[in-house]
């Protein structure tokens, strides 16, 4: 019955997109098929060959695929969060804080290696940054010295070079270096020169070349060369070894080559030693054994210093949950419980809500020369930010200033007011405006009317009126009015089901049904459940449309409007407006840098502070414009012609208006679980 009621169209359903899928495709379902899979989880042409394959292997090796199985992960994703299973680890809270990719990666290969990346990592840091903190790990290295997003990958790897070979990096870590400044000073290092009268902000990369090229000459006329990799003590009889020092001077090797003739004596080691200086942790036993068995061309470990020992990192105890759920439980039909959702957490006036533990000391150790080796303490944690609380005379002890809502977001505590309303609001209420958030215990009437600056919860009903929040809206049980409901949030808004109401949300705008609704969001409408149902009205949604039913049987006019919609250009025209300002105040910052360099005080430490503010405040406008290019980026991709615009997972049905990118599509006939979307500038239909 389904392929009479479309063929009409000419199959003009995109049926012919679907070509039955590609050849790869094809391969890859045949593939699952043979060795008895079901191919049904990624029988999807949604999914290209390439993210077929990797949920194939998955199951084929009994991973449960459902985790990464989603067509908006790219297969290089896919097959990290399937390598990762492998091995025991998680890479989800990861994906989920917008690490993709190669960067996925790193942090797999980090931690099935049990490095501490999660010390190090921060949301900002990108692929090669992470390889640079995580190669840095695996070779025993502080990477405290350069693990922070301030630098650049290149800056990191000079850093990390320097580390590799015992440098006094400290002397280039300053972040305004370039990499290539810090290169010719790691270069002058290693040779052993003396580059204080180069290691300047003042000196480009190329005079700092010259100027190691000329301490360089001079060195070399005047100074022998040294050799750094070991004594050779050669005698008449033949005694040919090598003693190598390695490890920070807390390991020392002995190599005695096979040579014919060459006799070597415990004597002659611990003459060697002792004209290197080295007294400490000699292994008697091994140059015993070495000597005895005549252990040739073979590295022997003849001399151990005791390595110094880092103190434990600091660490936060929390009082209250940090793991409150934040998605409501399902309901048998496939719809969400929104009646039942645990929204916040509240704190009291004075509860205690975290305490810091500090950092632990570090145990010192000495190398094999008896100098000692100084440990470094624990990395203490930065102290928490946010709002809504005080911290103790004690310097480590957290509790809330007020009774409010209790949230932990991206590292900060945001304790805010919250006005608990007992009773419903109605007009006798007046209007409650409220700089926090607002929970209602019962409903909202005719008349009623909530400002809030952060969320605002209803627990039961909103039946007329007015709310408004600079965060997000929830109303457990729904809206039902007779189009005299406005709802406004810069979050998203949920509820029940929503009935004649007239919404306004940046974000997305969730319930099992709607209904004659009026609907102008930046995110999705998403309409859950088995019974769901989005009908009547008008939707105006810039990420799209995911339903179960859309429209009804009685062709009830029900208009979507997806993509790049008035909204969109709306809001693309703000991105504009903020981008000019943002490079307007670069220039000026630009202008001022170029000044001052020309004209630094003559006080060294002046001059420091006010390159390193100004450098800061261009840094800091640096990753506004990355940030909002990002944003302007992720609204274009979102509304490409790749883009699944509306989803209806149950029926959709005649009467139903779809526009995408400005082109229209009504729908003239039923039709069950399709998608559609914008191809060569028609609206087309996708089998689900």
């Amino acid at each position: 019955m389904y392929k009479n009621q479309v063929s009409f169209q000419k199959s003009d359903f995109t049926m012919k997109e679907n070509s039955e899928y590609m050849k790869e495709q094809n391969q890859e379902i045949l593939l699952g098929k043979e060795e008895g899979l079901d191919v049904s989880l990624y029988s999807n042409p949604e999914f290209n060959w390439l993210q077929m394959e990797q949920i194939r292997m998955g199951m084929k090796d009994k991973v449960d695929v459902s985790i990464y199985a989603d067509p908006s992960y790219s297969y290089e994703t896919m097959k990290q969060v399937r390598l990762s299973f492998y091995s025991s680890n998680d890479l989800i809270p990861y994906l989920n804080r917008g690490f993709v990719d190669d960067e996925l990666e790193q942090i797999r290969l980090a931690l099935e290696d049990d490095l501490p990346i999660d010390t190090w990592l921060t949301d900002d840091m990108y692929v090669q940054q992470i390889y640079e903190i995580r190669i840095g790990l695996y070779e025993g290295l502080d990477v405290s010295v350069y693990a922070d997003s301030k630098y650049n990958w290149m800056q990191m790897q000079e850093i990390r070079l320097g580390l590799e070979k015992k440098l006094k990096v400290s002397v280039y870590t300053n972040c305004l270096f370039n990499h290539w400044q810090m290169q010719e000073i790691r270069l002058g290092l290693e040779a052993g020169l003396d580059v204080k009268s180069y290691a300047k902000l003042i000196f480009s990369s190329t005079d700092m070349k010259k100027k190691r090229e000329a301490l360089l000459k001079d060195k070399t006329a005047n100074h022998p060369v040294a050799d750094k990799l070991g004594i050779n003590i050669r005698s008449i009889a033949k005694k040919e070894f090598s003693i190598f020092v390695e490890d920070d001077g807390t390991k020392a090797f002995a190599f005695i080559p096979w040579i014919a003739g060459n006799i070597v004596t415990e004597e002659d080691i611990h003459e060697a030693l002792a004209t290197r200086g080295i007294t400490i942790g000699i292994k008697e036993e091994a140059i015993i054994d070495m000597i005895k068995q005549r252990r040739m061309n073979e590295k022997i470990l003849i001399a151990e210093g005791t390595p110094a020992k880092t103190g434990e990192n600091g660490w936060y105890e929390f009082f209250v949950r940090l793991d409150l759920p934040r998605i409501p439980a399902p309901l048998p039909d496939g719809g969400v419980d929104y009646v039942n959702i645990e929204a916040f957490e509240m704190v009291d006036e004075g509860e205690k809500i975290a305490v810091y533990h500090p950092a632990q000391k570090g145990t010192d150790g000495q190398n094999i020369f008896g100098e000692v080796l100084h440990a470094n303490n624990g990395i203490e944690k930065k102290p928490l930010k946010g709002k809504g609380f005080i911290i103790d005379s004690d310097g480590v002890t957290y509790f809330s200033k007020m009774n409010g809502k209790f949230e932990y977001i991206n590292g900060q505590i945001i304790i805010s007011n919250m006005i608990v309303v007992r009773e419903d609001v109605t007009a006798v209420t007046g209007k409650l405006e409220v700089d926090g958030s607002v929970y209602v215990v019962g409903s909202v009437y005719s008349g009623g009317h909530i400002e809030a600056t952060g969320d605002i919860i209803v627990e039961h009903n909103v039946e007329a009126g007015r709310l408004i929040a600079g965060g997000n809206i929830m109303i457990k049980k729904g809206s039902c009015s007779k189009h005299d409901c406005f709802i406004e949030a810069k979050g998203e808004v949920s509820g029940s089901f929503f009935e004649a109401a007239n919404i306004d949300a940046e974000g997305n705008v969730k319930a099992n049904y709607i209904m004659n609704s009026n609907i102008n969001t930046m995110g999705k409408v998403i309409v859950s459940g088995s019974k769901g149902m989005l009908l009547g009205g008008r939707v105006c949604a810039v990420m799209g449309v995911d339903t179960y039913n859309l429209g009804n049987k009685s062709h009830i006019k029900t208009y979507l409007e997806i993509g790049k919609n008035e909204l969109y250009h709306r809001k693309q025209a703000m991105f504009a407006k903020k981008r000019d300002q943002i490079l307007s105040e670069l220039s000026m910052l630009e202008e001022k840098w170029n000044k001052i360099l020309k004209n630094l005080p003559p006080d060294k430490e002046q001059a420091m502070e006010l390159v390193k503010k100004l450098n800061a405040a261009i840094v800091t406008k640096d990753h506004e414009l990355a940030d909002l290019d990002a944003d302007v980026s992720k609204l274009a991709n979102i509304t490409d012609q790749d883009m699944k615009a509306v989803i209806v997972r149950g029926n959709a049905y005649e009467g139903s208006s779809i526009e995408i990118n400005t082109i229209k599509y009504m729908l003239s006939t039923h039709v069950s679980r399709i998608i559609f979307k914008l191809k060569n500038n028609s609206v087309v239909m996708v089998r689900l």
